[in-house]
C-alpha cells in the first residue's frame, strides 16, 4: 500500500505545480485519489465500480468524499484528514441514485469553499457534480484544450506528476512483479499442446496472487499465435494450444492499483527456425534499447535503438507497434516510445521495453521487461526468463 508520507510529498507536489493563488482542488480520477490520499474502492468489493471524490484545500487538507459503503470498501487504510459519508444504505430504507448521494457529500462542504478559487478535474467530474459546487461557490477553473494556462488543467498536471514515481509506488510495482514473474513461471511448467488458453489464465492468476497471498486483478493476453495468425490478442479462449504454435504471456497483476506489465513467448512443442530467428531479432532490439535507457533520452531514440537491429536485419516490417511505454496506475501511460514521439524519459519513471516480431507465414511474438529510469541509467526491475523454450 502506498504509505503517508508518500501521500503528503505528492500533496505538496501537486500544490507546488498549481498556481499559488489557487485555494482548493477538486480531484475525480480514482487513480488520482489514490495517488494522493491511498483511497480506492476495492474493485473485488460489493461497492466495485463506486467511487469517491477529494477535496484538497490549501489551509484545511483533505477531505474525502463519498457514500458510506464506498467509503468503507477501500482496498486500505487511507490518508485524508477528514470524511464527508452521506448514508446510502442503511439496511432500513431504499436506496436513492447512488450518485446523488456523492453530490450531497460535495454539497455538504460547498459553502466552505465559497468565494475561493478552485480547480476542477472535470474529465471524470459529473455535470451533476458541477452544478452542486455552482450553488456553494465563487469561481472555479475548468480546463479546455486550448486553455492558455496549463497550471490549471489539473487532470494533465497530476499525470504528469505521476510520471516520477515515488518509493512507496515502487515498492507496489515490484510485488506485482512478483507476482507476475511467479504467474510467467508457472506458464513455462504447463505450456504444452491440447492445453486451452483459458486454463492457462487459470493456473497463471492461481501462480501469481500465491506469490504475494492477497487478492488482485490479473488481465491481459492470454493467446496462441500462428504462422497463419500471427498477431492476435486480448483475453483467453477455449482454443486448446496445438503443436507448432507460440503461446504470448502479456500481462499485468494490479494491486491497489498500481501495475507492472511484462511478457513473454513460449513455444508449443518444437520452434520452427523462422521463429527462432525472430525472437533473436527481439532480444537483440532489447539489448538495444537497454543501452541509451536513462533520464534525458527522447522516446523517439529509445525506438529507434530498438528498431535497429531489425532494420540492420531487413527484418523493419516485422516491428510494427511501439518499443515500450509507461507503467503504473495505468495502461499505457507516458513515455511513450513510437518514433514520433516528443516524451523525454525522467528519472522516477517506470518504463517498458516490447520488442515484438510478427511475420505471416512465420510467427509472431513479444517479449517485454520493465524499468526504473534514473540519472544515470536504469534499474530494470522485472527478472523473468526469457527464452522460447
Amino acid at each position: 500500500m502506498l504509505t503517508k508520507e508518500g501521500c503528503l510529498f505528492r500533496q505538496k507536489r501537486l500544490w507546488d505545480a498549481v498556481p499559488s493563488h489557487v485555494d482548493w482542488l477538486l480531484v475525480a480520477d480514482p487513480r488520482h485519489v489514490q495517488y494522493l490520499v491511498n483511497f480506492l474502492v476495492q474493485p473485488l468489493s460489493f461497492s466495485g465500480g463506486e467511487r469517491a471524490l477529494l477535496l484538497l484545500e490549501r489551509e484545511q487538507g483533505a477531505t474525502l468524499l463519498g457514500d458510506n459503503f464506498a467509503l468503507r470498501a477501500g482496498s486500505s487504510e487511507h490518508y485524508a484528514d477528514r470524511e464527508v459519508a452521506e448514508t446510502w444504505y442503511d439496511h432500513k430504507h431504499s436506496v436513492q441514485n447512488r450518485d446523488h448521494v456523492l453530490f450531497a457529500a460535495l454539497r455538504h462542504v460547498a459553502p466552505r469553499i465559497r468565494g475561493m478559487v478552485g480547480l476542477l478535474e472535470a474529465e471524470w467530474l459529473p455535470l451533476g457534480a458541477i452544478e452542486c459546487l455552482d450553488r456553494g461557490t465563487g469561481t472555479y477553473v475548468i480546463a479546455r484544450d486550448d486553455a492558455p494556462d496549463a497550471a490549471s488543467d489539473l487532470g494533465s498536471v497530476l499525470r504528469g506528476l505521476r510520471r516520477q514515481k515515488q518509493p512507496d509506488e515502487i515498492a507496489l510495482i515490484r510485488e506485482s512483479v512478483k507476482a507476475g514473474e511467479a504467474g510467467l513461471a508457472r506458464l513455462r511448467e504447463i505450456v504444452r499442446p491440447g492445453i486451452s488458453e483459458t486454463e492457462i489464465y487459470m493456473e497463471v492468476q492461481k501462480a501469481a496472487l500465491s506469490a504475494i497471498g492477497r487478492p488482485g486483478l490479473v488481465y491481459g493476453d492470454f493467446r496462441a499465435t500462428s504462422p497463419e495468425k500471427p498477431k492476435v490478442g486480448g483475453l483467453p479462449t477455449d482454443h486448446r494450444l496445438q503443436d507448432g504454435e507460440l503461446f504470448i504471456l502479456d500481462y499485468s497483476v494490479v494491486l491497489n492499483g498500481y501495475r507492472a506489465d511484462f511478457t513473454n513467448t513460449l513455444a508449443v512443442g518444437k520452434p520452427s527456425d523462422g521463429a527462432k530467428e525472430l525472437f533473436a531479432l527481439c532480444q537483440a532490439g532489447m539489448a538495444a534499447g537497454e543501452g541509451v535507457l536513462k533520464a534525458g533520452a527522447k522516446a523517439s531514440d529509445v525506438h529507434a535503438a530498438v528498431a535497429s537491429p531489425y532494420v540492420a536485419a531487413g527484418r523493419q516490417a516485422a516491428f510494427t507497434h511501439h518499443a515500450g511505454h509507461g507503467v503504473g496506475l495505468a495502461h499505457p501511460e507516458p513515455p511513450i516510445l513510437v518514433p514520433e514521439s516528443t516524451d523525454v524519459l525522467v528519472a522516477g519513471d517506470v518504463i517498458t521495453l516490447e520488442p515484438g516480431a510478427y511475420i505471416e507465414g512465420v510467427a509472431g511474438m513479444r517479449i517485454e521487461r520493465n524499468y526504473l529510469i534514473t540519472e544515470s541509467g536504469a534499474d530494470c526491475l522485472t527478472r523473468h526468463e526469457i527464452s522460447l523454450t
